[in-house]
């Protein structure tokens, strides 16, 4: 899921359908020329549907889409026959994809579960035929219903990853070499800043065939929840995150105002955020002798769970998923 084929964000013109026109048939036989007026309805017009797909990580197979209409509904008939309903719009989205008006920045939904559908856009209601016209003082309406418009506008799909876990910490704290020790991800690795722009899924084995899913969010600089650096693109993917993991390097130069910084970057761009579980992890732990580290614990935030691990050397790796298994399985 590295590089450019993790899509987050698309924005699409969506129109559903028309509602088909009601029938202004008239019932002519040969036994009575004038037997009254038989148009049928019409058809509904489709509808513009989300439909949640577990298999489905991103939104990169819309990336190139443009336009999605859905099928208009067909016209009433003589005989009171109705017009087809028009064939629904159905667009399958990953867990976890909000859909928002871009003008007023409003939630019209989100889809969260495997086949869940939304209903973002309603077709039109197919027209009334000129039967539903008949009365006693008009015998033979020659007139029918319309059918209903659709309704078009540009909607935004927005992903906010689904994950158990979600990696926090500032560029190079060594999120993306966690995750793919940890799990089966492939995430890019370098020593710059920014190495991850995207986050990347991983899928951590636990004890007895067990497993958790973990997010490596792209690094948070001091102001992200104002927009600086990657800003707010990445925060809403913490948002579904159960447990918030926060990394910091045994190197920090203060382990315990890193981890402050990050903390209110979180409660600015959404003070719910306070309310996750949270675990902090010290990396990077192979490069610092043991009476180092020793001095290190007498600095390190004293209300949250604490870690010294090290990805490479594998160091308090599996103490680390036990606290996190026990987290994820704790009653609130």
């Amino acid at each position: 899921m590295a590089g450019d084929n993790f899509i987050d964000y698309v924005k699409i013109f969506f129109r559903s359908g028309k509602g088909g026109g009601g029938s202004a048939h008239l019932m002519r036989t040969a036994q009575d020329p004038k037997a009254g007026p038989d148009g049928g309805d019409g058809g509904k017009g489709g509808d513009v549907v989300l439909v949640g797909n577990r298999n489905l990580w991103t939104l990169l197979h819309l990336r190139y889409t443009k336009h999605i209409f859905a099928e208009d509904g067909g016209s009433g008939s003589s005989n009171q026959k109705f017009g087809k309903n028009g064939q629904d719009a159905i667009v399958e989205v990953p867990l976890g994809t909000i859909a928002r008006n871009p003008e007023t920045g409003e939630v019209i939904g989100e889809v969260m579960e495997d086949g869940e559908r939304l209903v973002i856009m309603k077709g039109g209601r197919g027209g009334l035929g000129n039967v539903h016209f008949k009365s006693a003082t008009r015998q033979t309406p020659r007139f029918a219903q319309p059918g209903e418009e659709g309704v078009e506008d540009w909607v935004i799909l927005e992903l906010k990853v689904l994950a158990d876990v979600g990696l926090v910490g500032f560029p190079n704290a060594g999120k993306s070499t966690l995750i793919s020790v940890l799990s089966n991800a492939k995430p890019k690795i370098a020593d710059y800043p920014f190495t991850t722009l995207r986050p990347n899924l991983g899928l951590v084995p636990y004890r007895s065939y067990q497993s958790f899913v973990i997010a490596d969010i792209p690094g948070i600089i001091e102001g992200a929840s104002e927009g600086k650096g990657l800003g707010l693109r990445f925060l809403r993917h913490i948002e579904r995150n159960a447990i918030l993991l926060f990394l910091v390097p045994c190197t920090s130069e203060d382990i315990k105002k890193e981890y402050t910084i990050l903390l209110n970057e979180l409660r600015a761009y959404n003070p719910e955020l306070m309310d996750k579980k949270r675990i902090l992890a010290i990396t990077k732990c192979d490069i610092s002798p043991d009476e180092e580290l020793t001095k290190l614990k007498r600095k390190i935030p004293k209300d949250i769970p604490s870690f010294f691990i090290s990805s490479l050397s594998q160091k308090n790796l599996m103490p680390l998923k036990d606290e996190i298994w026990k987290m994820l399985n704790e009653n609130d």
